[in-house]
């Protein structure tokens, strides 16, 4: 059953994302350094199935299989020309999933960064970006994608442009920020001030957030940070399950799903609308969100205190941030005198 995601928030006041993508194609045996969005054409069962397995897990959202599926990535693998044809198929897999299901669920067409960088430092300009995004957009559009899901985002220019490709084609979208360097992006975005990074589109986001980042406990205080900035926001939060911890050949999630419950409430109690796992997370932990989510009962907003009880340490504080950017200014002052 499908529905839209602006409906479906009007209908329930918290909804279920989706979990991890590559990190559960791994177990599938995808290899290392192929890009999982080619199985959309090649082996599209793979994709299927995962969405089935969200969707049995209780998501109310489902993020398509085309994360690296704009042309700039793709070229990697000489693949770029294919960039309209795996987006669609893409949005097409999760639909079915979607329609057979007998709830309302959201498919949301995954758009992930370029890898590129915006002059000066790099070649990409926004006009090309738009270009890229545009192609891979018109694909999961065409593929009936519900809503656009921009994630794992780094850069206020990049995401603008993104957002514009949306706009430019008439469908709703969703952005998300990635906040893994000491409670900011690596380009320096502060979770308080990602909402701005809308404020001139001519279309807002239905909603906006985080995913990835560094770890739950770190993830819950970006989210605390946004929805003090902006109460009235539906906010995002996909959180990776725990840390990652290289064993061998493989890398493994320090999060359970009692942790990832924890989470649910936790953000919940922060104020976050829409709530997922992001890498490391796989059914049995959205199954263990989803049971949280159904017999939640709101608290007080979280401590620091509290979060680090329950769901580990910080990764990567933000006051490291603020002490930085503190060296740093106090060092051009010396080379300024």
């Amino acid at each position: 059953m499908r529905i839209s995601l602006s409906d479906l928030l009007n209908q329930k006041q918290l909804l279920l994302a989706d979990g991890a993508t590559g990190t559960n194609f791994m177990e599938m045996g995808l290899e290392p350094g192929f890009p999982p969005d080619i199985w959309n054409m090649t082996e599209p069962q793979k994709p299927a199935a995962l969405h089935q397995a969200f969707v049995d897990a209780g998501s109310d959202i489902i993020l398509t299989n085309t994360f690296g599926a704009n042309a700039p990535r793709l070229k990697l693998h000489d693949a770029q020309d294919d960039t309209y044809a795996i987006n669609k198929a893409g949005a097409e897999i999760a639909g079915k999933v979607a329609e057979a299901a007998d709830r309302p669920v959201v498919v949301a067409g995954s758009v992930g960064p370029t890898g590129e960088l915006f002059q000066p430092m790099g070649e990409m300009t926004m006009e090309s970006a738009i270009d890229a995004f545009t192609t891979q957009i018109r694909g999961l559009k065409d593929g009936g994608a519900d809503v656009i899901w921009i994630e794992t985002m780094s850069a206020a220019e990049e995401i603008q442009a993104a957002c514009q490709a949306a706009i430019n084609l008439e469908i709703p979208y969703v952005f998300t920020g990635s906040f893994d360097t000491a409670g900011r992006t690596m380009m320096g975005i502060a979770p308080q001030n990602l909402g701005q990074v809308a404020d001139d589109l001519s279309v807002k986001p239905v909603a906006y957030g985080a995913n990835c980042g560094v770890g739950a406990s770190d993830m819950l205080i970006t989210n605390q940070a946004m929805t003090s900035a902006a109460p009235e926001a539906v906010i995002v939060s996909k959180a990776n399950c725990g840390i990652p911890v290289v064993k061998g050949k493989h890398t493994v999630y320090t999060g359970t799903p009692e942790i990832m419950a924890d989470f649910v409430r936790m953000a919940a109690d922060s104020g976050v609308r829409i709530i997922g796992g992001c890498c490391g997370t796989a059914p049995n932990h959205v199954a263990a969100m989803r049971k949280a989510m159904d017999s939640y009962e709101a608290a007080s907003r979280p401590t620091l205190e509290q979060i680090v009880a329950k769901i580990g340490p910080l990764v990567a504080p933000a006051n490291e941030a603020g002490a930085a950017e503190r060296r740093r200014e106090r060092s051009a002052r010396r080379r300024r005198s």
